[in-house]
C-alpha cells in the first residue's frame, strides 16, 4: 500500500518588524541624489529650493521671453519686460528680410558649418598627437595653444587684418572672403585641451591591441579613438559651433563690403539704423538665435556627457 498523500502545511509568512520599517521607509529617487541633497519630500527645505529654481528660471529666461515677444509685437519697447506679444504680427521679420537679414544669415551658415568642420579636423589631429604620442616639446606645444585663449581679440584685430590682406608666402588676400573668417578658425585651444584630456584616459591595450592587427595610424584614430571620444566630440561641436557663430570683430575686419557680413554684425547695423524700430532689432535676434538653439537641443546629451565625464575624471 503507498502512503497516504500528505498536503504540505502551508504557514502565514508574517513579516518581522525590521520588514515593516523597511517598507515603510521611503526611498529616494536617483533623480533626486544631487549634490545639493535635493529631496522629493515637502518642508521648509524644499520649498526654499522650488524658489531658488524659480528665480534662477527666471533670471534666465525672462529675457529670451522678452526678445521672443518683442519680436512678434506690433510696437516693440527694449524698455519694457513683456513675456506676451503685444499685437502680435509677422512685420518685424518681413522689415528685417527687406534689410537683407537673411543674406547675412546665409554668411553665417557658411562660416559656422567650414569654420567648425576646419576646427574639429584640427584640433582632434592635434589631440590625438599630443595624448597618443610622445615627443619633446609636448607640453611646451600644449601650453603654446592655453596661451591663444588669454589673447583678447581685440590684440589681434590690426595685426590679422593686415595678415588677411597680404598671406605670407602665397600672398593671398583673403579680405572680402569666406576663408578670411573661417581660416583663423581653424584652431582652438579650448577644443585641442578638452580632446587631449579625453584621450589620454582611453587604456593603452585597446590602442596596442589594434596596433597588433596592423591597423595605422589614421585608421586608429578614425576606428578605435574617434568612436571613444564622442562626448568630448559634443563638448567640441557645441561650444565650437557657437564661439564661430557669435564672432563679431573677426567677419568685421574680414570684410570689404557690407555683404560680406554675418548676422552678429547685420544686428548691430540694424541697430544704428533710425528707418527701423526695437522690434525688427529683435526680430533679427531670434533668426540669429534659432541655430544655436538647434544645436544645443541635438547635441546636448553629448554635451552634458562630456561635461561630467571631465567632472569625473581621476
Amino acid at each position: 500500500m503507498s502512503a497516504p498523500a500528505i498536503d504540505p502545511v502551508r504557514t502565514p509568512v508574517t513579516a518581522s518588524p525590521a520588514g515593516k520599517s523597511a517598507g515603510k521607509q521611503r526611498t529616494t529617487p536617483a533623480r533626486f541624489d544631487t549634490a545639493l541633497g535635493w529631496s522629493d519630500r515637502p518642508g521648509p527645505a524644499w520649498a526654499l529650493r522650488v524658489l531658488l529654481c524659480a528665480l534662477a528660471l527666471g533670471v534666465f529666461a525672462a529675457p529670451f521671453l522678452t526678445v521672443f515677444s518683442g519680436s512678434f509685437s506690433e510696437k516693440a519697447s527694449g524698455s519694457t519686460l513683456s513675456f506676451l506679444p503685444h499685437r502680435p504680427t509677422l512685420l518685424n521679420f518681413q522689415v528685417a528680410g527687406e534689410r537683407g537679414i537673411w543674406d547675412y544669415f546665409g554668411n553665417s551658415l557658411v562660416i559656422a558649418g567650414g569654420g567648425l568642420l576646419l576646427q574639429l579636423v584640427v584640433c582632434t589631429l592635434a589631440a590625438y598627437a599630443l595624448a597618443r604620442h610622445k615627443f619633446r616639446g609636448q607640453a611646451l606645444i600644449l601650453t603654446l595653444f592655453m596661451l591663444t585663449m588669454m589673447l583678447p581679440e581685440e590684440v589681434i584685430a590690426i595685426p590679422l587684418s593686415l595678415v588677411l590682406g597680404h598671406v605670407p608666402v602665397v600672398g593671398l588676400d583673403l579680405k572680402g572672403t569666406v576663408w578670411g573668417v573661417i581660416l583663423p578658425l581653424g584652431a582652438w585651444g579650448f577644443s585641442v585641451m578638452v580632446l587631449t584630456e579625453f584621450m589620454k584616459d582611453i587604456p593603452a591595450e585597446i590602442e596596442e591591441a589594434a596596433r597588433i592587427d596592423g591597423v595605422g595610424e589614421l585608421r586608429m584614430l578614425w576606428q578605435v579613438i574617434l568612436p571613444l571620444c564622442k562626448p568630448a566630440l559634443g563638448v567640441a561641436g557645441v561650444l565650437g559651433f557657437i564661439m564661430i557663430w557669435d564672432q563679431y570683430l573677426l567677419p568685421l575686419i574680414a570684410a570689404k563690403d557690407p555683404t560680406d557680413y554675418t548676422v552678429t554684425v547685420a544686428l548691430s547695423i540694424l541697430r544704428t539704423d533710425p528707418e527701423v524700430g526695437s522690434g525688427v532689432v529683435l526680430a533679427g535676434a531670434v533668426i540669429a538665435l534659432v541655430p544655436s538653439l538647434i544645436v544645443y537641443l541635438l547635441l546636448q546629451r553629448s554635451l552634458v556627457t562630456g561635461i561630467a565625464a571631465g567632472a569625473t575624471k581621476g
